[in-house]
């Protein structure tokens, strides 16, 4: 299956989002009130009202210029390093920055965390789904070859072990479809509904209402997250980084691992997911909350992961 893309990251896959139409996954009013959705402390309610949305071109250009400010090798380089970002076009298809109205996009309810190793293996062990990895052969299919096979070892899980000590990082190597099956079988465990967030809910959640570039801000801190300033180049445990929580109280909507949204776009009988978020090797630029790139529905990479929207509660939760 061929992507609606052109394949891109840090080091050299960039996304078309053109001439690709979009296939957005209603999100619907929960069925739940503020006070059920944060009953258990696992979500938290982000509220129908204004908030700013996409990008302008004076934001554009300060992620290419901190994401060059990062990567050049000298600061004699940063010139030069951000006219090759700026040729690669990464930030110039995100959406335009604009005004939204209440009416817009209703209340959700969303997972405070990202899906761990710990909860993902739960339903692997219920199911027998398959667990999280991919093979040599078919990680050289997907193209996106960014990182090498020899890196994507250290995150296979052995038989049903994830690896060790890692039971509250956060889950990768899972397709959409494998996210998709998740939410449907915890659903089944306690009478609610789950789906993933459409790619409008991630970005209201991750900056809030006020048209933030991140997080915490407008200005880019490099220990605020887990990204290629981190130094890490590996997934952290799920909510290390308090400044990547969200104005709503959201965990990791900065950095971590770029996260699977239920938005679709199609080509022909082409499908991907629009992602949002940043992963633990990105640049500064790519952590904002109007950052958007898309992959094929079946992919399976170290970077990806996803988070829940809870839709409607189970029975004995509703008022």
């Amino acid at each position: 299956m061929k992507p609606c893309l052109r394949l891109s990251s840090v080091i050299g896959l960039v996304v078309s989002l053109t001439a690709c139409q979009i296939l957005e996954s209603a999100g619907t009013a929960p069925a739940i009130s503020r006070d059920r959705c944060e009953a258990d402390g696992d979500f938290v309610f982000i509220p129908a009202e204004p908030f700013v949305s996409g990008s302008d071109r004076v934001e554009r250009d300060f992620a290419y210029r901190i994401s060059a400010e990062a990567s050049a090798d000298s600061p004699g380089e940063v010139a030069k390093t951000e006219q090759r970002l700026r040729d690669r076009k990464w930030f110039d298809r995100e959406a335009d920055r604009q005004q939204r109205t209440a009416a817009d996009l209703p209340s959700f309810c969303l997972s405070r965390n990202l899906v761990t190793n710990e909860d993902y293996l739960a339903f692997v062990q219920a199911t027998g789904h398959r667990t999280p990895g991919i093979s040599a052969q078919d990680y050289q299919e997907q193209g996106f070859l960014v990182h090498p096979y020899s890196e994507v070892k250290p995150f296979l899980w052995r038989g049903d072990r994830y690896p060790e000590g890692e039971g509250q990082h956060p889950v990768v190597l899972v397709s959409y479809e494998d996210a998709e099956a998740f939410a449907t079988w915890h659903g089944e465990q306690d009478g609610a509904t789950y789906r993933l967030p459409t790619a409008p809910e991630w970005e209201k959640a991750a900056r809030g209402t006020d048209g933030r570039y991140f997080p915490w801000g407008n200005d880019w801190q490099p220990e605020a997250t887990n990204s290629a300033s981190s130094g890490l180049w590996h997934t952290s445990a799920i909510a290390s980084f308090p400044l990547s929580r969200s104005p709503y109280g959201v965990e990791d909507m900065a950095g971590n691992v770029f996260e699977y949204t239920s938005t679709l776009r199609s080509r022909g009988e082409d499908t991907v997911a629009v992602m949002k978020g940043c992963s633990w090797d990105d640049l500064p630029g790519f952590c904002r909350a109007a950052y958007r790139h898309t992959r094929p529905i079946d992919s399976r990479h170290i970077l990806f992961g996803f988070r829940l929207v809870k839709v409607a509660a189970s029975q004995g939760e509703q008022e």
